[in-house]
């Protein structure tokens, strides 16, 4: 598994700043229809959903939220940097700045879990972070996601 297979080049934003974490999904949820065809309140709803369960914020700035829902037949992703950091409720109570959705089949099982955990490693390199938050090109930062990022024999 690949983040290119994942996250198309029209999936990735920069935005100045959100009000809250129920306009952040709502814009992945736009982002996701916009680029996938996916419903956008779908998708918006799922995120919400699961961020019931528990924050999706996992420190150090960054988010994963993401969820399974019914219309869709492959993993997608989306990839947004916050010009302005929002208060998330993560793990470390620090704000976001850079959020990474993932949308999976409802029946995606175990495919779903090796692109989160695809996505957390990618997230926890400091120095991707770094050229992240240095950049404000949607067209770079896809570029620096995506290169060279594979999983292993997982």
């Amino acid at each position: 598994m690949e983040l290119s297979k994942l996250l198309m080049p029209g999936a990735v934003r920069v935005v100045g700043q959100l009000t809250g974490k129920k306009r952040l999904f709502q814009e992945l949820g736009e982002m996701a229809a916009q680029a996938y065809g996916l419903n956008a309140a779908t998708a918006t709803d799922g995120l919400q959903e699961r961020e019931i369960l528990g924050p999706t914020g996992v420190g150090h700035g960054i988010a994963l939220p993401h969820t399974r829902l019914y219309d869709i037949d492959r993993i997608v992703a989306v990839f947004l940097r916050m010009e302005k950091p929002l208060d998330y409720d993560s793990v470390d109570r620090q704000p976001v700045d850079l959020v990474f959705g993932l949308f999976a089949p409802k029946d995606s099982g175990v495919e779903h879990l090796k692109a989160l955990a695809l996505v957390s490693r990618t997230m926890r390199d400091a120095g991707i972070c770094a050229k992240l938050r240095a950049n404000t090109d949607p067209d770079k930062l896809h570029a620096i996601l995506t290169e060279a990022r594979s999983t292993q024999a997982a």
